[in-house]
């Protein structure tokens, strides 16, 4: 039950949400090739006009790609943008896709690292940073018979968050709210990996500002404790998965599972798998940089935050 108190909207508020109806309610019927040239003009002005989030996304690029010159981080950046709106084209339209077109446009590799502790009674946390399309791939795994549970984000105005909402129940997920939910987010997510279920977490952004300090191509970021705690708490197997485009499908890779470490503390060990599970990130972004829709400040040198774990 949604207990969160409802504020009143503000006209931008509204604007956004209105924004998001009609993208959903006539975007999708519009044909493929129409949708994506549309979305490709979209991406391809934003990225001339050279706003904020398309600086700070060059910002971040050039963390990934040491040493790129100026018009190499352009063109990663114009990539990146019509990745980013393919992406939203994709989102407004997967309402409508059949279960035969959710499975033609996912090609996955290591399957067998979900269904291996799946079948043998153990949760599973899979752990993926912002990368292609996240939900496409949810969508893909509960067509083939594993239902899982995730967590959004709060947005505002709360008309536009219970959109997101019944779009990602629709596409077969279990949605808990991040805050304003009236139980434990945390408490609710332990007793589905103990049933042996599956946890979805879309976690290379610390929301909460608690997160723990990893090593993410050679600067320190803060990243959310909240996958290998799970892991930890509950015994559930810690997967990281890396997504990218490819061409007109998608492709996901399902790693495989992160090591428990045998020797420190709670906070240690939360730490060192944290680390473990940037690390396999940051080898996927480093191959799809472009895929990787990172258009807010991300390192703590940008955010002006300490370094502190």
């Amino acid at each position: 039950m949604n207990t969160a108190v409802r504020s009143t909207p503000t006209l931008q508020e509204r604007v956004a949400d209105g924004a998001y109806a009609l993208g959903w309610a006539a975007l999708k019927h519009l044909p493929e090739p129409v949708a994506r040239g549309l979305f490709n003009q979209i991406a391809d002005f934003v990225w001339r006009r050279r706003g904020k989030g398309v600086r700070q996304l060059e910002r971040n690029l050039a963390r990934v790609h040491p040493g790129a010159g100026e018009q190499r981080l352009r063109e990663l950046s114009r990539a990146g943008m019509r990745s980013y709106l393919r992406y939203w084209m994709e989102s407004f339209r997967l309402p409508t896709w059949s279960k035969a077109r959710i499975s033609e446009s996912v090609e996955l590799k290591g399957l067998e690292n979900i269904t291996g502790p799946l079948e043998a009674g153990r949760g599973v946390v899979a752990a993926l940073p912002h990368m292609a399309n996240w939900d496409l791939a949810g969508a893909w795994i509960t067509t083939v018979g594993y239902p899982f549970t995730t967590v959004a984000e709060r947005l505002k105005p709360e008309s536009l968050f219970d959109r997101f909402v019944a779009y990602r129940e629709g596409l077969g997920m279990e949605v808990l709210p991040l805050t304003g939910g009236g139980a434990s987010v945390t408490g609710t997510l332990a007793r589905r990996l103990r049933a042996g279920r599956m946890v979805c977490l879309v976690g290379d952004r610390d929301l909460s500002d608690a997160g723990l300090a990893v090593d993410f191509f050679g600067e320190p970021t803060k990243v959310p404790a909240g996958p290998a705690a799970l892991c930890l708490r509950t015994g559930a197997a810690l997967l990281p998965v890396t997504l990218w485009y490819d061409g007109p499908v998608m492709r996901v890779e399902i790693h495989p599972e992160l090591p428990v470490p045998e020797e420190g503390d709670q906070r240690s060990r939360t730490l060192a798998m944290t680390q473990a599970l940037a690390d396999v990130w940051a080898d996927g972004i480093r191959e799809h940089s472009v895929d990787w829709h990172m258009l807010q400040k991300f390192w703590l040198s940008d955010l002006g935050r300490r370094h502190d774990a």
